[in-house]
């Protein structure tokens, strides 16, 4: 039976997978993912850390068609194909990767969806964290539901949550942004629409606000937030589950020095009254 899993993989630490993950990612056909290299590596680690459970895996399945033993098949259409071929750190059977990330999410969704339609499996993946959380995913789903084809979640790690539910911010109520945009009058006309002294008096309660961000853009977005909230409270987590794992508080004027020379992927938080 044709079927999509969205799966979630790791944030960081490849421990955080979990079993149902690791089962469904070894017995699909295809894996739709943003970096195929990147996917290819995981699959290498979790054959090596938990080879026992694929190969029981493995046993308790028939071989899923059209994939290749030993061996990683990464299907790269219609811009190019690169085939592993003889890997013999890959146990068992695998699956093929099709790149699906951003740039061809429209074109690359209608090509998943005719493997669908011919009965195949198709687990989707992005580089880390949950699918669609701002990764690409929604176009291919919402065509899945169209055509009544089955989706199934296969739950895991968010850095969303994760900073949500360390940060010590209220996680009753919450308001995720993803990424803000780019241009600073498109931040700021943002920022001041979640304002709480913007809203209509009948949704003046709180929310804490979440944000991802890249090192290059934390500054500039610090300083946005300082401008609309005013030197406010907040929380940065860092390189969530790594060993570089940092969630620090503060106000947004400390923040600024502290993170002078931002590394690694950020998750911002803070609540949506103003100073």
């Amino acid at each position: 039976m044709s079927t999509l899993y969205v799966v979630s993989t790791p944030i960081g630490n490849l421990e955080d997978i979990t079993i149902r993950a690791i089962k469904t990612l070894f017995s699909v056909d295809y894996i739709a993912c943003e970096d195929t290299r990147r996917t290819g590596f995981l699959l290498t680690q979790l054959k090596e850390k938990y080879t026992a459970l694929i190969n029981c895996n493995e046993e308790e399945k028939d071989k899923p068609k059209g994939a290749l033993q030993n061996n990683v098949d990464i299907l790269d259409t219609p811009h190019r194909t690169v085939i592993l071929n003889n890997r013999k750190d890959y146990l068992g059977t695998s699956p093929k990767l099709i790149s699906y990330y951003d740039e061809i999410e429209s074109v690359r969704s209608l090509e998943i969806l005719d493997l669908l339609l011919k009965e195949n499996s198709v687990a989707l993946v992005s580089d880390s964290g949950t699918p669609l959380i701002a990764d690409p995913g929604f176009k291919l789903i919402e065509e899945c539901i169209k055509r009544k084809i089955k989706v199934v979640p296969i739950p895991g790690a968010s850095a969303v949550v994760t900073a949500l539910t360390t940060s010590g911010l209220p996680a009753d109520k919450f308001i995720f942004l993803g990424y803000l945009p780019g241009r600073k009058i498109k931040r700021i006309k943002l920022l001041k629409c979640i304002l709480i002294d913007s809203r209509p008096r009948t949704h003046l309660s709180t929310f804490t606000v979440i944000v991802y961000e890249s090192p290059h853009r934390l500054k500039d977005t610090l300083v946005d937030i300082k401008e609309i909230f005013g030197d406010i409270e907040i929380v940065i987590a860092r390189e969530l589950t790594k060993i570089h794992e940092e969630i620090w508080r503060g106000k947004i004027s400390d923040a600024l020095n502290h993170f002078s020379l931002p590394k690694g992927e950020f998750v911002i938080l803070f609540p949506d009254v103003p100073a």
